[in-house]
């Protein structure tokens, strides 16, 4: 990671040293502006997690306290005791995990974020070197960095909003580019880690695939017309379902829902505080990468090269949307947007720019937000194997894009 962030900042410097030799003479302000907004990003951000770290550390704690999460944590062991083997059977890390990836696999980043935050203390707990990543936290933030979600239903109300004959025309690809980031991240893993794909482990990923499979085919039989509110109603539902059993059985179970609400939202500000140096430090070499304009040479070096290759470059336009995703969520999404508007909603560049974005994740912003939470600066292959999620990614949005509507 002292490379990437040391990288991030020295070509951002460079590449802005050479533009204003050569005449531009705002660049240096534009930089300099870019790092201090980026600052102050840092830490709204972070302010901004405060109430929603508050309030899923609250509820989890009472899902601790009535037993849901133990109970979640036996269904799932047999699986999470042969690809994360130092985790004991029944320990909190695998529930908090579990409820993470399914907030996740329904597009409520909302809930996600605080559910992975808590995996990842949990996971902290087990490891014996305090500063270098476990092999259990990597395997669980490249599956997060593999984007595994089911639902995009924002993405569907951005192509609404723009005038989509059919906003949700790009979900099969987005659902089988996201599948194939994951399948690839979760195998790359294991083989590094020399985890053996046993029967059970198997079992669950062919059941994951199944189920995937029967949420598209149902997904498909209902009207084009009505697809993203009926994803939408359900991934809201379900999230208002679990709050409720959550304190529903607390109280059955004569948990002190409240006070033990309480106590849990307590370390949700704490935790918030803690990210601050983290975010600061990434998102402040994030903006000076883009501000100097590295990125827009970056692009203009892959379209060099592809019609080199005599490959067609259709897809270019929308590359700014997945060279973005590693960095900055809210970037990438602007980007698509602007692409979709530039274009045309339904072009093949405005699907594409749609695809590239739900089929990939924020890499260096997850991987800094959750290993910053425990005070982890050694990730080891963690990043490597992100990117490779995030590079699957691409290159499958781009094959399935062509492919669909091409």
């Amino acid at each position: 990671m002292n490379y990437v962030w040391a990288g991030l900042l020295l070509i951002g410097f460079a590449v802005s040293v050479v533009r204003w030799l050569a005449g531009d003479v705002n660049v240096l302000q534009e930089v300099v502006a870019s790092s201090f907004a980026m600052a102050k990003l840092a830490v709204e951000i972070a302010i901004g997690l405060i109430g929603l770290l508050a309030l899923w550390s609250g509820l989890f704690r009472i899902a601790e306290q009535a037993g849901l999460v133990q109970r979640l944590s036996q269904l799932l062991a047999p699986f999470f005791s042969r690809v994360m083997p130092e985790v004991p059977r029944g320990h909190a890390a695998q529930g908090a995990i579990t409820m993470n990836l399914a907030a996740n696999m329904l597009g409520l980043d909302n809930a996600a974020t605080p559910l992975g935050l808590k995996a990842m203390q949990a996971l902290q707990s087990l490891n014996p070197h305090r500063d270098t990543a476990s092999n259990a936290q990597i395997l669980f933030l490249v599956l997060n960095t593999s984007s595994v979600t089911l639902l995009p239903v924002t993405i569907f109300m951005y192509r609404a909003q723009l005038g989509a004959a059919d906003p949700t025309d790009v979900f099969i690809p987005i659902l089988l580019a996201t599948t194939a980031s994951t399948l690839v991240g979760l195998i790359t893993v294991l083989l590094i880690q020399r985890i053996r794909l046993d029967g059970v482990v198997l079992a669950y990923l062919g059941g994951i695939l199944l189920f995937v499979g029967g949420l598209v085919y149902w997904l498909t039989l209902l009207p084009s017309s009505s697809l993203a509110q009926v994803s939408q109603n359900l991934a809201n539902g379900l999230l208002l379902l679990i709050i409720a059993a959550f304190v529903a059985v607390g109280l059955y179970r004569r948990v002190p829902v409240y006070e033990e609400f309480i106590n849990g939202a307590k370390s949700g500000f704490e935790t918030a505080v803690q990210l601050i140096p983290y975010l600061v430090a990434m998102l402040v070499a994030i903006g000076v990468f883009r501000a100097s304009g590295a990125l827009d040479y970056l692009l203009q070096l892959v379209t060099v090269v592809f019609a080199g290759l005599g490959i067609g470059t259709g897809f270019v336009d929308a590359l700014p949307v997945a060279f973005m995703k590693p960095f900055s969520g809210s970037g990438a999404r602007a980007m698509m947007v602007d692409t979709m508007n530039t274009f045309g909603v339904d072009s093949l560049v405005g699907r594409l720019a749609a695809v590239m974005q739900g089929s990939t994740e924020t890499t260096l912003y997850v991987l800094t937000l959750y290993f910053g939470v425990v005070g982890i600066t050694r990730m080891r292959y963690a990043l490597w194997c992100g990117l490779l999620c995030d590079g699957v990614g691409i290159v499958t949005s781009i094959t399935l894009g062509m492919w669909f509507f091409g």
